[in-house]
């Protein structure tokens, strides 16, 4: 296939998003596509990507591929992996909420909902869960009116162990992880509801479903989602079956969670409505305050497919629970411990690719803060679950 590269999409450390142009159509490729590059010999997130929607295509509501090809630089000689990825107009649903003034009105959450849980339905009846389910990695199509989940890359099949290698890896973003895989390093479907239920509720309210979470302490709302009992905010705005809806979602224990199938039956989505247009499903309340574009409202607290331009890397990249971790304040050591993932081996091919948004603010975009910061931060956490330890009555 003859094809040119136009405009930049996203860029990420492991390569570049474009638009491409198909120059003489062939095999049923659309003539513009989007197309994610990356070196040859660091190529495994990509091909992992390619070999997941291949083994799920025919869902409408998930991004189509189209294959890929190998390319020369002509100056340097190196070679580059591409990979053909359908390209959706509308952007992501979470530059959606930001041209509506922050949140959407309840038809169109609905209409969303429905759309994401056939998604997420198709991926996990395929045997897949997604890992990294947030508003930035779901699309809209160009009418507004539907949307697509994309960036599969950290998927896994469900059955799979994480791989010893993979062991430093975090699949997903804090902000948006179920307590079992903060935890307990368990990524299956219940954990992409979960994290469902964190995208619903931030359509409905613009803002993170954890209510403080952009107050600074990450490590305090790590111990919130891992290891307390307290749950996600369900917003009061919400009718009696949407917020029925979201308690379904935000349940700790992952085999009473509700699941796709499941919750594609509810009330709440369950009516097949009229096509909701977003922009006239926008709530445009006069406010003029953005909600956090980056996890916590912090950039350091970005996922592993963005860059670790703040904070040491190894210390906010790598979020992986081992079974034997005994207590929360071990368990919270041991999240600043992990030694960041290897990208090169393929058995972690579903690693993620460091993808990022170019519409990301320059406000995101903060020099690294000093690692001793980290360290305080992370020491005060501990000593504060250390007190509240003490605090509790013996048992016996």
């Amino acid at each position: 296939m003859e094809w040119s590269s136009g405009a930049v999409l996203g860029r990420g450390s492991f390569g570049t998003v474009r638009l491409a142009f198909v120059r003489r159509p062939e095999d049923n490729r659309p003539l513009v596509m989007a197309v994610k590059s990356a070196p040859l010999s660091t190529s495994d997130s990509l091909r992992h990507e390619e070999s997941v929607l291949s083994d799920l295509r025919c869902c409408p509501h998930l991004v189509r591929c189209f294959g890929h090809d190998v390319t020369s630089d002509a100056a340097s000689g190196a070679q580059f992996y591409n990979l053909f990825l359908e390209y959706v107009a509308g952007g992501t649903l979470r530059d959606v909420l930001d041209r509506c003034g922050g949140a959407l009105r309840e038809p169109a959450v609905r209409r969303y909902a429905r759309s994401i849980l056939r998604a997420l339905d198709r991926v996990h009846s395929g045997g897949y869960a997604h890992c990294d389910l947030k508003l930035q990695n779901i699309l809209v199509a160009s009418g507004g009116a539907d949307v697509k989940i994309a960036d599969l890359g950290l998927a896994k099949r469900i059955e799979e162990e994480i791989d010893e290698r993979d062991r430093g890896s975090m699949r997903g973003t804090p902000l948006y992880m179920s307590p079992e895989s903060v935890a307990r390093r368990e990524y299956g479907s219940p954990g992409d509801i979960w994290s469902f239920g964190c995208a619903v509720a931030e359509m409905v309210t613009g803002r993170p479903a954890w209510s403080g979470s952009d107050d600074g302490d990450a490590w305090g709302l790590m111990f919130r989602i891992g290891f307390s009992d307290e749950l996600p905010e369900i917003p009061s705005k919400l009718s009696e079956e949407g917020k029925d809806f979201l308690s379904r979602c935000f349940v700790k224990d992952p085999l009473k969670r509700w699941t796709a199938e499941m919750l594609l039956q509810h009330p709440f989505i369950a009516a097949e409505e009229d096509l909701v247009d977003a922009a006239a499903a926008c709530n445009r309340c006069s406010s003029t305050e953005s909600s956090p574009r980056s996890v916590l409202g912090l950039p350091q607290w970005l996922s592993p497919r963005s860059p670790s331009g703040s904070v040491d890397s190894s210390l906010m990249e790598s979020v992986a629970p081992d079974s034997r971790v005994s207590s929360p304040s071990d368990r919270i050591r041991e999240l600043a411990m992990m030694q960041p993932p290897s990208w090169s081996s393929p058995s972690t091919s579903s690693s993620a690719d460091s993808w990022i948004d170019v519409r990301i603010s320059d406000a995101n975009l903060k020099s690294e803060e000093p690692k001793h910061q980290t360290q305080a931060l992370l020491e005060e956490m501990l000593s504060r679950i250390r007190r509240r330890d003490d605090l509790r009555p013996e048992r016996g």
